[in-house]
């Protein structure tokens, strides 16, 4: 194990343990390992942006003659006028567009993704048992939700049932929430653990 890697890794471990310390209570060094942290993410992703987006996409595609990608350049232009009071109307165009093109290629995503993908996983042949629950399920969980006619009855009955589907929905999902929270724990974990044994075996070494 080279000296250099042991700094970094050490580095790596002194910046968790600071993070760690978030859990007796807020402190310098939290608070130094979370601005880092903070910078060093915006710093990257700034980088991130200019050099694949900008100069790949921009000034590499207008080298080859298309220069179709001048509308977009200044419409970002035109973003940074909203920092003056005289030009701020300019920034009004930018963000329309902006907002206009968003729309559109996010609608038809989130339709497709949220309502056809849902629909159409409940439209299932009853082959099995599962697949009968899950309609019974989904269609009392859509019951709970018909608020026309007074739960009583009958009605009542399978709409409480829509509420403990809805139940157990959000509970796997805070789960699946939490499992991924501990995964990174754990990993965090393993990897001061693993540091110490370099640690231990540079200096056996």
């Amino acid at each position: 194990m080279e000296f250099e890697t042991i700094i970094w890794h050490g580095l790596a471990a002194f910046l968790t343990l600071c993070i760690f310390t978030f859990l007796y209570k807020d402190n310098p060094f939290y608070k130094f390992a979370e601005r880092l942290v903070a910078g060093v993410a915006a710093g990257y992703w700034t980088m991130l942006v200019f050099h694949k987006l900008f100069v790949d996409k921009v000034y590499h595609t207008m080298a080859t003659g298309q220069y179709a990608y001048i509308i977009p350049i200044l419409l970002g232009i035109g973003m940074w006028t909203r920092f003056s009071k005289k030009h701020s109307w300019i920034s009004r165009y930018s963000i329309a567009f902006y907002i206009g093109i968003s729309t559109g290629v996010s609608i038809p995503v989130y339709m497709y993704t949220y309502i056809f993908r849902q629909i159409s996983a409940t439209i299932i042949p009853f082959t099995s048992i599962s697949n009968v629950l899950v309609v019974i399920f989904v269609l009392c969980a859509l019951f709970y939700f018909f608020f026309s006619k007074a739960h009583t009855g009958a009605f009542n009955i399978v709409s409480k049932i829509g509420i403990y589907t809805l139940m157990i929905g959000f509970g796997a999902g805070f789960g699946l929430t939490v499992m991924g929270r501990v995964a990174l724990l754990v990993q965090r974990i393993l990897f001061l653990k693993d540091y110490v044994r370099e640690v231990a075996a540079f200096i056996g070494g």
